[in-house]
């Protein structure tokens, strides 16, 4: 399996957790690798890919850091490197998707980004890597495209994003309101407020999604761990590791054997209080050894 990264993921000055746990992961899958992981540099998307889907004006902010309130409407503060980084990491997720379409599974170590909007950042979001992505898979022939949240936080950016494309669907399965939207078309969005509901809610949804009739040419899985009852930004108690690997192995077992390709983001997770950075890694490490063995 491709796990698209380079080290332009974290060239940012900026030491968020966002902006540097691929990093981490990076170097801890260096030092216990996952068997069947190949580690792939992806090709950075350009300023004009990154403009079809985001306002000129706003990507012309973040290349060159003025005006500054809207280079750092994400909630960083920008510096040279942040144009190089998320131009890196978005390219990742891209590649992810394509590469996916291909081999049946693949991931980045960047984030879906799902709060960032047309004209500006939110969340810690800069450039709406899922949008990018699927707007990618569809110029490659997916046909269509289903994205799947599991952050802990609304996708209220990519939904405001993809709204109007009948070809992208949304499922959002969030225990935060933070970006909370009203669905439209055939996009869903359940708040779920008690870990005892949680993996129910996302199997509903797969069973929905399996009676429909429609099977979506690629998902692209937004994978949050801040889920996790010990994140302080968006956990929910009871949710805790054990509940997130029955997750990923529900979602990367539903989609491959159904032969629909999946490609996958580290999406929420951030270190603080009993989350330590080497239980953050252990989460979204997870996700990359469960992908692995479906692949």
């Amino acid at each position: 399996m491709k796990l698209f990264y380079s080290p332009d993921y974290v060239a940012a000055a900026e030491s968020s957790d966002t902006m540097r746990k691929s990093g981490w992961i990076a170097e801890s899958l260096v030092v216990d690798p996952v068997d069947g992981v190949e580690i792939v540099a992806p090709r950075s998307v350009t300023f004009d890919e990154v403009a079809a889907v985001h306002d000129p004006a706003y990507v012309t902010a973040v290349q060159t850091g003025e005006p500054r309130s809207l280079a750092e409407s994400q909630g960083f503060t920008w510096d040279p490197g942040m144009w190089q980084s998320v131009k890196a990491s978005t390219g990742g997720l891209v590649a992810a998707g394509l590469q996916a379409m291909t081999d049946g599974v693949a991931g980045s170590l960047s984030g879906g980004l799902h709060h960032a909007q047309y004209d500006q950042g939110s969340g810690f979001c800069t450039f709406n890597g899922l949008t990018l992505a699927a707007k990618a898979a569809l110029a490659a022939g997916a046909g269509s495209v289903l994205i799947l949240d599991l952050d802990a936080h609304c996708g209220g950016g990519t939904h405001s994003l993809i709204r109007a494309d009948a070809r992208i669907r949304q499922i959002d399965v969030s225990v935060n309101l933070f970006d909370h939207y009203l669905p439209t078309g055939s996009s869903t969005l359940d708040m779920v407020v008690s870990a005892g509901e949680y993996l129910g809610t996302i199997e509903r949804r797969l069973s929905d999604l399996g009676s429909s009739g429609w099977k979506p040419g690629i998902c692209l899985y937004n994978s949050g761990m801040d889920p996790h009852e010990h994140c302080g930004i968006g956990g929910l108690r009871g949710i805790d590791a054990a509940i997130l690997r029955e997750r990923e192995e529900l979602v990367f077992g539903w989609f491959t054997s159904r032969q629909i390709p999946l490609a996958f983001a580290i999406a929420g997770g951030y270190i603080g209080g009993a989350m330590k950075q080497d239980d953050l890694i252990a989460l979204h490490r997870v996700s990359i050894s469960v992908a692995s063995k479906v692949s």
